[in-house]
């Protein structure tokens, strides 16, 4: 048995991830962390092999900080790391020998999307990202969005810059238009929307529940304990 720590665990994609972990076989939910709790504390008190890590865009490169240093391996899905930090973080990894990932979506019907995105773009260049989340969601763009902009970068071939002074157009990342729409009664949605000679080309994915996420979450429990490094997308164990 794998044993799990869910941080931000009364939150709502806490609350699925712990009925989620409790229904697996091969996983033990040994604590539910709040913002009250000491992290490094309980990874050691219950000697916990992986914290999963749900929590605000303001605390989770401190939280993955810590969870590095006391030795388990970090499940991050929590939006709002830069490249940089990301960086960082794989450098502490590295140096105390464990691994983790961090996801932007733990989807696996999200992941499929950005990997048809990323392949489209090689031959429609010019593309257009939407994405669509709950009014409650705190970081504009999502995770999702930007990893696929990144994804989708390294594989156009494209020289031709956005004007980032038409703010209708969005907010450009690796030079494609991300726009963005929070409102009620939507979960998580994205349309990656591609333009060529005389055709276009939707790939669109909808989430509709955060239950659509825990079997991502739950691989990747798994998954990490087979790792030495960090690893940043769900796309690298599917």
């Amino acid at each position: 048995m794998i044993r799990v720590i869910v941080n931000g665990a009364f939150g709502r994609m806490g609350l699925v991830t712990q009925e989620a972990i409790k229904q697996s076989d091969d996983l033990e939910l040994v604590a539910a962390l709040g913002r009250k709790d000491n992290l490094a504390e309980e990874i050691k008190k219950h000697d916990a092999e992986v914290v999963v890590d749900f929590t605000l865009p303001d605390t989770v490169f401190s939280n993955t900080q810590t969870i590095i240093k006391a030795g388990a391996r970090p499940v991050v899905g929590t939006s709002g790391l830069t490249l940089e930090q990301v960086s960082a973080l794989e450098k502490d990894c590295t140096e105390n020998n464990v691994g983790g990932i961090i996801a932007p979506n733990f989807s696996v019907g999200a992941i499929l999307m950005m990997r048809y995105a990323e392949d489209a773009v090689k031959y429609f260049p010019h593309a257009e990202i939407i994405e669509m989340h709950h009014e409650k969601k705190v970081d504009a763009p999502s995770g999702t969005a930007v990893k696929t902009a990144q994804l989708m970068a390294a594989n156009r071939d494209c020289k031709e810059s956005i004007d980032h002074a038409a703010a209708a157009r969005g907010e450009a990342h690796e030079n494609i238009p991300v726009h963005s729409v929070r409102l009620p009664g939507l979960f998580a949605h994205q349309v990656v929307m591609f333009g060529g000679n005389g055709e276009t080309l939707t790939i669109k994915h909808d989430s509709m529940d955060r239950s659509s996420m825990m079997p991502g979450v739950c691989l990747a429990c798994r998954k990490v304990m087979d790792v030495d490094r960090l690893i940043y997308g769900l796309e690298n164990f599917i």
